[in-house]
């Protein structure tokens, strides 16, 4: 087994002293972070996830003082290896109750199966929609997004806006399959087509052109990119070279987090098509909430998976609290499932609850990137250009495949 890194530990002694400030209870309930602290997730979750979390549990303690808890964070290192590491002996060691995050999909595969073993209780907010499909688990909940409500949101907005021919732009692996399909089902059952496909090399691929060319000679309305991360962004900034946007063709990402469009800059970036759950000026309670975050963060915005960890973090302490610590900690899927009997609703996702499958249901919204002409700062991307209601936006429950549900 892999010795996981002592700094969890020393920043869950951090995170203890700042909720409350004095003598716990003998056993509190506990709360684990296990984020992505370095690499090509880091932004969208690390530092930012551990902030939005004890920003959760101070928010609790003021309507709910007696009941103890402390906060841990670790590193998973984007590697299912050391994620299990880390969850075992914060399971078995520590006395963790509750993981949240775990923003790599192979990562949370894992640790799901960890968490259920174990039976704890896990949030995670990444985005392979098996979580709550053949992977599901009456120990987990799936918050801010998955794969299905990205692709599936932007593809029935565009359609309902015009645009009913695509051609699609995919990472050569899963996930790119995953995202390109989940899209391109969507476009066919509202009267789409999907033109045609090309398929770049992952991990290694640079230069664009070709692809980009390809999509452009099919004259289709829509090209959409059916990867993420670096992929993404030089793919929106290589299709701006060729002046795709300016030439009347609508471009569309199938998952990019709002801290890979400004890493972009909006120059790059305008004109884009983006779903999001979660968007830091979308109204008071988005506002309020990244006002405080950004404190902590350098002036930075939050993504929809920071919002997904307060969220996650608040609606576990309510269910903790309808249930009784004590019953909390014996079981992490009697804590689920009192999470999916209280209603889901709050400032950051709105309305929802927690579907049978552990799948969160609220609205997602698809963005489009303003110009550089109407943004009143270097965070204020996104115009709202459709809104996709929650039962519509995530796939069917009969149509997932989890196991120990019968729909």
């Amino acid at each position: 087994m892999i010795n996981p890194p002592r700094r969890s530990l020393l920043l869950g002694a951090a995170a203890a002293a700042f909720c409350g400030g004095r003598a716990r209870a003998a056993a509190p309930i506990r709360i684990g972070v296990l984020t992505e602290m370095s690499g090509p997730y880091a932004e969208d979750s690390g530092h930012g996830s551990v902030v939005a979390a004890r920003l959760a549990v101070a928010d609790f303690q003021r309507t709910q003082p007696g009941l103890a808890v402390d906060l841990i964070a670790g590193d998973a290192q984007t590697r299912p290896d050391v994620a299990c590491a880390l969850a075992r002996s914060w399971f078995d060691r520590d006395g963790v109750d509750l993981i949240i995050d775990v923003p790599v999909s192979n990562c949370a595969l894992a640790v799901a199966t960890v968490t259920r073993e174990r039976d704890k209780a896990a949030i995670f907010n990444t985005s392979t929609s098996d979580l709550t499909g053949k992977a599901c688990s009456p120990n987990h909940v799936q918050w801010a997004y998955d794969t299905y409500a990205l692709a599936g949101s932007t593809a029935r907005a565009l359609l309902q806006e015009g645009g009913d021919t695509w051609f699609m732009i995919q990472a050569d692996y899963t996930f790119g399959a995953v995202l390109a399909a989940e899209a391109a089902a969507v476009i066919t059952a509202g009267g789409g087509k999907v033109l045609g496909t090309v398929k770049h090399p992952f991990p290694g691929s640079a230069d664009f052109s070709s692809y980009l060319l390809a999509a452009q000679a099919s004259g289709a309305k829509v090209i959409g990119f059916a990867n993420a991360g670096t992929d993404a962004a030089n793919c929106v900034k290589q299709a701006g070279e060729f002046g795709l946007t300016q030439s009347g063709v609508r471009l569309a990402t199938l998952q990019c987090l709002l801290p890979q469009i400004h890493g972009m800059g909006i120059e790059a970036a305008q004109g884009l098509y983006n779903t999001e759950s979660f968007y830091w000026d979308l109204n008071d309670g988005t506002r309020a909430f990244a006002a405080r975050w950004a404190k902590e963060n350098g002036g930075n915005q939050p993504s929809m998976i920071h919002a997904g960890c307060y969220a996650g973090v608040r609606h576990y302490l309510g269910a903790v609290a309808a249930i009784g610590p004590d019953a909390a900690r014996a079981s992490g899927a009697a804590a689920v499932a009192q999470m999916k009997r209280m209603p889901a609703a709050d400032p950051l996702f709105g309305p929802g609850r927690i579907r049978e499958d552990g799948r969160k249901i609220h609205d997602m919204h698809l963005f489009r990137v303003k110009t550089p002409a109407a943004a009143r700062g270097p965070w204020d991307l996104y115009d709202l250009v459709a809104t996709t209601p929650g039962e519509q936006a995530f796939r069917p429950l009969a149509a997932g495949g989890c196991p120990f549900v019968h729909a």
